[in-house]
């Protein structure tokens, strides 16, 4: 796989088994590239490898004053100086394809698995994990993929300079082969604790940076509620048990590369000494001993891929471990059997909830989180939740499975995905608003019935386009050319609202569900908006989860859900009359403020509800 080939066609099916399976797969499917940056590699190291034997020869033919021997060593050394070169460069381009390609192949699969999941990935992962895995954790794992190739040089290569050696001089060179196993393995009984606090430490990292993401989405709630000096405090602290972490990691890592460094010394020493006490015997000549000196001198340099590899293993387990965490997520969708869009009435079997066809219906929760959950289930996006499991196993993949949501009879789980979104678009209470134009933003596919005017005028977004029009450096830019900030921060929770429910209303589906769309609106601007959304989804299937009575008032057919279940239906004000846990939820009152409260927005809801109906017959 070459850089300018990226990204993949397809970045395959990932081993999510267990970080180190996902590790071995990874190197699997780039072994063309580990195969070249092995040979590479290994023509580098045994181009360093020859200078002992060239010096060797140098010294020996400088000793018995033979110029052709020299000459010889002379033109070894050049010829070898040109294999270092070549085979250094060429190792570096390989290592760093394997490196590129490794991360692009990670974050390939990040994104994919994203829009897999959509948004039961940040229920099941936290925020700052998955932004971990697509940064700092492609990095370390990059890393051991492209230094497992050059490891694997090394270890050959030392290999072959103990059997040399044994070969070339066995009164020296049968100490090298005994201590070059020692050497290399030396670190081995360090390595556990060294991985363990390695751990620790990116354990504590991944908090940190969920902290401050955490920290900057909300950073608005915090400035209007004077909490950023707490939250500040708090990332201090997680900060600084970061560093102490990071501290007391690299005192064990210093320990191994101190290791790394004592022993060979101690080699080398003691082969200087038996081996100067063996050319003064006469037993070897100088040019052997300087010839196993250099060799021995020079193989300490492969032999600190030991330490390397050990160092990128430990760092990069857990991170593939966590990068398994979130790849192993699935929706455990069934294979998809209709082909064609059904439409219908929209049927939960799982609470009892029936929207029909062409109606508008409102769905009560007393639990906000609850009524997530049962808008995603409508949509066919929801699936029940995991238990929480080590980062390195998989998810319960047998977990048992509720039945599906039915549109007209046919079990959403049956349609291909893209068809089942056609059919029911789900807006959720957060909806994220991306940079770029408001045309942009409008920008979607739709149903082609509705215009982008008649949509935002039913959101009632006039000050929206107003604020965004002022906020303009081209005061004679068309509206729609205003530019939005990165998730539409520049401007309020109403107004990014209100943006968001009228790309829904553009798109213009067969069935569309709310999650409390008017939630940060003052109350005259929610009536205008219930009765604009009402009037442009006339005859089309509208789900709204809602406890506003204005919004209630307005709806053809209202549910309360209780513990799970559909608990009652009716209108609006038959279940204040009639049903106690509605009044609770919707009202928050006793009986007879709810009454009072009921007379009080009547006038504001008729006012607001004629207004919209004159304004959208004045466009039509």
């Amino acid at each position: 796989m070459r850089i300018r080939d990226l990204p993949f066609s397809d970045p395959g099916d990932p081993d999510v088994r267990s970080g180190p399976r996902f590790l071995l797969w990874l190197g699997r499917n780039q072994i063309r590239g580990q195969l070249k940056s092995l040979f590479w590699g290994l023509v580098h190291h045994c181009s360093i490898a020859g200078y002992p034997l060239a010096v060797g020869l140098a010294v020996q033919a400088v000793v018995d004053r033979s110029g052709s021997r020299l000459a010889l060593a002379c033109g070894l050394t050049a010829l070898l100086g040109v294999l270092t070169a070549v085979g250094d460069a060429m190792l570096h381009r390989a290592a760093v394809t394997n490196w590129i390609t490794a991360a692009a192949r990670i974050q390939q699969l990040l994104a994919r698995k994203t829009a897999e999941l959509g948004s039961l990935l940040t229920r099941r992962v936290a925020a700052g994990e998955v932004v971990a895995v697509s940064t700092g954790d492609v990095e370390k794992i990059g890393w051991f993929v492209e230094a497992l190739s050059r490891f694997l040089a090394a270890a050959t290569i030392l290999v072959v300079i103990s059997v040399g050696l044994v070969l070339y001089l066995p009164s020296l060179g049968v100490l090298v082969a005994i201590a070059m196993p020692f050497l290399a393995l030396s670190v081995l009984p360090l390595l556990p604790r060294a991985t363990r606090r390695a751990d620790v430490q990116r354990e504590k990292g991944g908090r940190a940076t969920e902290l401050a993401s955490d920290t900057v989405a909300g950073l608005r709630v915090l400035r209007g509620i004077g909490g950023e000096e707490l939250f500040l405090d708090r990332y201090r602290r997680a900060s600084q048990e970061v560093r102490k972490a990071a501290v007391h990691s690299a005192r064990m890592w210093s320990l191994i590369s101190a290791v790394q460094v004592l022993l060979p010394g101690v080699l080398l020493l003691a082969l200087v000494v038996h081996g100067a006490s063996l050319a003064r015997d006469g037993r070897i000549e100088v040019g052997q001993l300087v010839t196993v000196y250099s060799a021995v001198t020079l193989a300490l340099f492969p032999l600190r891929s030991f330490e390397e590899i050990a160092m990128a293993y430990s760092f990069s387990r857990p991170s593939a471990q966590r990068a398994v965490r979130v790849l192993s997520l699935s929706r455990n969708t069934r294979p998809a059997t209709v082909d064609t869009i059904p439409s219908g009435d929209l049927y939960d079997p799982v609470t009892g909830l029936l929207a029909p066809q062409g109606r508008f219906t409102a769905v009560v929760c007393g639990d906000p989180d609850e009524a997530g959950r049962l808008a995603e289930r409508l949509g066919g996006h929801a699936q029940p939740e995991a238990p929480e499991s080590d980062a390195s196993e998989a998810p319960d993949s047998d977990a048992p499975e509720p039945p599906s949501v039915l549109l007209g009879g046919v079990p959403l789980d049956e349609l291909e995905p893209g068809a089942a979104r056609t059919a029911v678009l789900v807006q959720d209470k957060d909806p994220v608003l991306l940079s770029g134009t408001l045309r942009e933003l409008l920008d979607v596919p739709s149903s082609g019935q509705v215009e982008a005017a008649a949509a935002l005028s039913a959101a009632q977004c006039d000050d929206v386009l107003a604020a965004l029009a002022q906020a303009s450096p081209d005061r004679d830019c068309e509206p729609l050319d205003t530019r939005i900030t990165e998730r539409g921060r520049s401007l309020s929770g109403g107004q990014r609202q209100r943006l968001a429910l009228a790309r829904s209303l553009l798109t213009d589906p067969d069935t569309l569900v709310l999650d409390e769309p008017t939630s940060a609106v003052d109350s005259h601007t929610e009536a205008r908006v219930a009765a604009g959304v009402k009037a442009l989804r006339e005859d089309r299937t509208t789900v709204v989860f809602s406890s506003s009575p204005l919004l209630l008032d307005l709806a053809d057919r209202v549910a309360l859900v209780h513990d799970g279940t559909v608990v009652a239906v009716g209108t609006h004000r038959e279940l204040l009359r009639t049903e106690d846990r509605y009044r609770r939820v919707v009202t928050r009152d006793t009986d007879d403020e709810a009454a009072a409260h009921q007379e009080a927005h009547q006038e504001v809801r008729e006012e607001a509800h004629q207004e919209a109906h004159q304004e959208i017959e004045e466009r039509a």
